[in-house]
């Protein structure tokens, strides 16, 4: 450094980038001679041939440059001018614990933390390479003190021959001047510091990081982490076994900013990735943090929900330990009085979110009581309710937006266990408190869940702008069931529905997923409130399948929330596979089923299923596993089948479907484990084709049929020798599911050959006619009547229209053997006596 040039000790002109300097003053600037000053120093910083006189040069700055009078292109160029190459080379000088240096390795800590946290505050210098690779360092530094013994991994020349005189160590106490003013308004929850006091792993006082080091390096890491690939750069480099251990061991600031970014790390699409790469670490945090909540008191205790819900693992997350069972029950311990006392909902927000998170990881199994489950359920429908009828006009707050989604998953946790619980009291053995709730608690969880629902759909009924009501409107006062509490709402029968310029917003979809839910398991209620919603529900599947609405807000929410999908990412189609067990249900009703026929409903089934289809055949092995979304769809549009042939006949989408399925089937019959899903498309193209009538067969026609046939044939087996026939080997694991499927493909396939005799010739060309006969004259019985009646359906169809079949199923019934013997209305059509 230069000769007689003494310390400042005013703080560096970029410390208020280094994490606690004030703002610049919007009106201040430099007087000239201050900018001819300045200059100069540029000029020096730039052409400086040492480190010395780059801190020289710095100093200058500092004492004739106060920070609030640089605006932000001076201090780029400040930044620009240090550059990144001497702090790295601080810090891995200190590290390695050069004998060259002269100056101890905490001052060059100190110093180098200095300013990269000042550089850290512009993106691109916090993305440049030469800072990512310090990050190993700063890690090293959170997790095991000042002076921890590693290898780094950057590779940068340590420094030589710093001058003392220019007393890093002063110029890094400067630097962090503000941020230790800062952190020292950051005060910690007296009886959750006290435990961290008592820690047995607490650091030692001689590897302890003073404040203003752990506010730079937590800067840095702050500043990368907001970065767009932030996260992924911070975890390639081992952020969170060194955020977990500097938390461990209680190092300065690990609770105040390290849990603040390891919950950074442990949000949206990253948690899984997170959790599954280092499960110990995180679980071991876990229990930490919920025996701190468990000893934490009133308002801090009350905190303490929102951090937790941070870190715990994700639903579905295949990690099943006794310890994360133990963390999430004594948890519960100290939600149950929290819930059972009184709550301003600001309060109960929090812990309702908790609550929903843990029902995510293990159900009802560790809940509580049964009283304690109706109340818990009751508290997430009187948060809705009270949330929700709001005038209509009224924004919700991102605040009530998010316990409310955290009640809808309180919600939906409750329906199927209710509705299990309505249908009988002598099933299997409990296996949650849900499960020995009594009948007339079951009763009461689904009347409260029915208003709760009623709420929802009033609020997907408004218009957006004005409240309006029919003259149909009137006061219903509501009793709640648990809670004691009585309110009134005014019920209206809407006639306006979200408006499609907000269909891409999460509480929307939020909203719709648990309305969803309970249709899926109930319709029968409120069915007119129902019916009247259908246009919303329809017009906003139809907007996320043909991708009209936007994406990517959804597939955020949807991570952040952890709501799992197929394939793990947000596509479009997620909204009508909500959607589609309660479409199973309104089809097969009279009333309902007109409107969604008036809302071209069967087409936007059909286009699902070809989307699903060209998804599916791009993918082989495990990649294309079973899709129940399908088989669902392919149920609805069975329904509409059978009960509107006339739509069926005349809808282009219905020849649309024809095509999908002629050429999917002859795929899907060599593939055992889609199964399920090759008979409902088996049968669903032979129940529509029974409505045809077609002199001769085209190429695509008899592509399906021939492999209906195929496929038809295979579901039987008799054996070697006599005995009742058997299902097949390739069949057995999937019959319960699609043995219905399987007879009503054979009735259909009557249908089909008297409508399109042509069919007949393929029936004895595939060898299904052949095979059938054997199989029932060889075997002495068929598995059930209903088997045996949809068998001879199918075969007195072949032989009303075949006379060379005919003639076939005579000449093999004329033996009188087997199971054929049984058949008297095929011996009625043979004229076999």
């Amino acid at each position: 450094m230069a000769d007689g040039m003494e310390v400042s000790s005013q703080p560096l002109a970029i410390e208020e980038h280094g994490g606690g300097g004030s703002e610049m003053d919007a009106g201040g600037g430099l007087t000239d001679a201050q900018t001819e000053v300045l200059e100069r120093c540029l000029h020096a910083l730039k052409h400086a041939k040492n480190d010395s006189q780059t801190l020289a040069a710095l100093l200058l700055i500092t004492r004739l440059c106060p920070a609030n009078q640089l605006d932000k292109p001076t201090l780029r160029r400040i930044f620009e001018a240090v550059g990144l190459n001497l702090p790295a080379r601080l810090l891995v000088t200190a590290v390695r614990g050069n004998d060259n240096s002269s100056l101890p390795p905490h001052e060059l800590l100190s110093l180098g933390t200095a300013l990269l946290a000042a550089l850290s505050t512009d993106p691109d210098m916090a993305s440049h390479p030469q800072l990512l690779t310090t990050i190993p360092l700063l890690m090293g530094i959170l997790a095991n003190g000042p002076v921890s013994q590693q290898s780094p991994d950057c590779k940068v020349q340590s420094t030589e021959g710093l001058n003392t005189e220019s007393s890093p160590a002063n110029l890094a106490k400067s630097a962090g001047e503000g941020k230790k003013s800062e952190e020292s308004e950051q005060k910690c929850d007296g009886s959750s510091e006290a435990n961290r006091e008592s820690s047995s792993q607490q650091s030692s006082p001689s590897s302890r990081l003073d404040e203003a080091m752990a506010a730079d390096c937590y800067q840095i890491l702050t500043a990368v982490c907001a970065l767009p690939r932030g996260p992924d750069q911070l975890l390639s480099r081992g952020a969170v076994p060194a955020l977990c251990q500097a938390v461990e061991r209680n190092q300065t600031f690990s609770h105040e900013k390290g849990l603040a970014l390891l919950g950074c790390l442990l949000s949206g699409k990253t948690k899984d990735k997170v959790w599954s790469k280092h499960p110990a670490e995180l679980l071991n945090l876990l229990v930490r943090l919920s025996k701190d909540f468990c000893q934490a008191k009133d308002q801090p205790k009350l905190d303490m929900c929102a951090q937790l819900v941070q870190f715990l693992p994700p639903a579905g997350a295949s990690l099943e330990s006794e310890e994360l069972k133990g963390v999430v029950a004594r948890v519960w311990g100290v939600l149950r009085p929290m819930l059972q006392a009184k709550l301003t909902p600001r309060q109960i927000g929090p812990i309702l979110r908790l609550s929903a998170c843990l029902l995510d990881l293990f159900g009802w199994e560790l809940v509580g009581p049964p009283k304690f489950c109706c109340l818990l359920v009751n508290r997430a429908c009187v948060e809705v309710r009270m949330g929700l009828e709001e005038p209509p006009g009224n924004e919700l707050s991102p605040e009530l937006q998010h316990t409310l989604t955290g009640c809808y998953r309180i919600m939906e946790a409750a329906i199927e266990q209710a509705c299990c619980q309505g249908v009988s009291e002598t099933t299997a053995p409990p296996q949650s408190s849900t499960s020995s709730l009594s009948l007339q608690q079951s009763r009461q969880v689904l009347g409260v869940l029915e208003e709760a629902f009623s709420a929802l759909m009033y609020h997907l009924q408004q218009d957006n702008n004005e409240p309006r009501c029919t003259a149909r409107g009137k006061k219903q006062e509501l009793n709640i069931l648990a809670g004691q509490e009585h309110f009134q709402r005014t019920a209206c029968v809407k006639h306006f529905l979200v408006d499609p310029s907000r269909y891409g917003d999460p509480f929307i979809f939020a909203t719709f997923r648990s309305l969803c839910s309970w249709l899926a398991e109930e319709t029968s209620c409120l069915k007119e409130e129902v019916t009247g919603l259908l246009p919303f529900l329809i017009g906003y599947c139809r907007s996320h399948l043909q991708g009209e609405s936007p994406q990517q807000g959804l597939s955020d929410w949807m991570a952040e929330m952890s709501v799992r999908e197929e394939g793990g990412t947000w596509t479009g189609k997620e909204a009508l596979r909500y959607l589609l067990p309660a479409l199973c249900h309104l089809s097969a009703e009279e009333g309902p089923r007109k409107v969604l026929l008036t809302l071209d409903t069967p087409a936007l089934l059909v286009d699902f299923l070809s989307q699903c289809w060209s998804s599916l055949k791009g993918k082989s092995g495990v990649g294309s596993s079973r899709d129940p979304s399908m088989e669902t769809a392919c149920s609805a549009l069975l329904n509409f089948t059978v009960t509107e042939p006339e739509r069926v006949r005349k809808d282009p989408c219905f020849r649309a479907l024809e095509a999908l399925l002629s050429e999917a089937l002859p795929v899907l019959v060599h593939k055992p484990h889609l199964l399920v899903l090759a008979a409902n498309y088996c049968t669903l193209g032979l129940m529509i084709g029974r409505l045809k009538s077609a002199p001769s067969g085209e190429a695509s026609q008899r592509r399906f049929f021939s492999a209906a046939l195929r496929f038809l044939r295979g579901a039987l087996d008799s054996g070697s020798g006599p005995g009742p026939v058997e299902v097949s080997l390739g069949w057995a694991e999937s019959w319960d599911e699609a043995a219905e499927l399987w007879r009503l493909g054979l009735q259909a396939l009557g249908g089909c050959v008297r409508a399109q005799p042509w069919i007949t010739a393929l029936v004895r060309e595939e060898g299904w006619l052949k095979h059938t006969l054997a199989m029932l004259a060889q075997c002495s019985a068929l598995p059930d009547q209903h088997t045996q009646g949809a068998l001879e359906e199918a075969l007195c169809a072949v032989a009303e229209q075949c006379p060379a079949c005919k003639l076939e199923i005579g000449d093999m019934m004329r033996n009188d053997k087997g199971a054929l013997s049984c058949m008297r209305n095929l011996k009625k059509s043979v004229a076999v006596k």
